[in-house]
């Protein structure tokens, strides 16, 4: 999966992934209107919202982005209708020609390891027939566990040529609590980050592995270290924008070739129409918004990556 990845930023020269991460209050008010007439103010009702707004922005930008990557708690905090919409998402994208990165941070050990990775990245058993519950192409996972939480998804990973990112290095600001503190003189984020590489030489591409990593855009510096540390790991980059991420601190995540990272953008992108510098749109057309927040993004990126060359 991490060659089609590669392919389709290459093609798109395009290195950037939207997450959607939809709240009620990004969703506009027509949009929840129509939604609330049909389903009433339940459940039912937001996820109904959640779902048009999405197919929207998918709509208005599937042709400029390689990759989306919903954050399945925005779905979650609804219930079972909102899980269905997030299915319902996964498989719009996907009709789209879009690589879904599912942002579901899980770990656990064992059976439940593996019961996580079959949900989302595998194949469950029922009867003599087979199913797929999420069918994302990555997830987002938490290595706290060690080993015995990560090879469930490294193993379904191989099976059904999927992939994984694993968190090494992450964006909020309290992540230095445990990430950063010294063992034998090596920040555990490093050590963590040697795992992931050992982890993915089972599992490689043609030139990076299909267990790829998360090193938040707020961290520059420890971005630099990490980027040598694992040349043939994709870095998935959050915190660009809203969270103060800058194109020129994130040229350092990528390689010589102009690859090996890909830089997610959320409520700056579903949430543009509510900028100053977007405002032009308004909430009638949100999505243009959006797209245009998307190609200004990229020409951010590609800009500053551009001229370290």
């Amino acid at each position: 999966m991490i060659n089609t990845l590669v392919n389709k930023i290459a093609t798109l020269n395009a290195p950037v992934v939207v997450g959607l991460d939809p709240m009620l209050s990004y969703v506009p008010e027509h949009i929840q209107k129509a939604a609330f007439e049909q389903y009433g103010e339940t459940l039912e009702g937001a996820a109904e919202a959640i779902w048009q707004f999405n197919k929207a922005i998918v709509d208005a930008t599937y042709d400029l982005i390689p990759a989306v990557k919903p954050q399945i708690a925005m779905y979650e905090q609804f219930g079972i209708p909102g899980l269905a919409a997030f299915e319902k998402t996964c498989a719009y994208c996907k009709e789209k020609g879009l690589v879904v990165i599912g942002d579901i941070k899980r770990g656990d050990i064992g059976s439940t390891s593996t019961a996580y990775a079959v949900g989302h990245i595998g194949k469950v058993q029922v009867g003599s027939n087979t199913f797929s519950g999420f069918s994302e192409d990555f997830v987002t996972v938490n290595p706290y566990l060690g080993s015995d939480g990560v090879k469930p998804f490294v193993e379904v990973c191989k099976q059904e040529n999927k992939g994984i990112f694993v968190l090494v290095k992450t964006s909020n600001p309290s992540s230095g609590e445990f990430q950063d503190q010294l063992v034998d003189g090596t920040p555990l984020y490093e050590l963590v980050a040697k795992k992931v590489v050992e982890w993915g030489e089972e599992c490689m591409g043609d030139t990076y592995s299909n267990v790829g990593c998360v090193v938040g855009a707020t961290y520059p510096e420890m971005g630099k270290v990490l980027r040598k540390l694992m040349p043939k790991t994709y870095i998935l980059v959050p915190g660009y924008g809203a969270q103060g991420g800058k194109a020129e601190d994130l040229v350092h995540y990528f390689n010589a070739d102009g690859l090996g990272a890909i830089v997610n953008s959320s409520r700056g992108i579903i949430a543009a129409y509510k900028q100053d510098k977007y405002a032009k749109f308004g909430a009638e057309n949100f999505a243009d918004a959006s797209r245009q927040a998307v190609i200004d993004m990229v020409e951010d990126i590609t800009g500053a990556i551009c001229a370290l060359k």
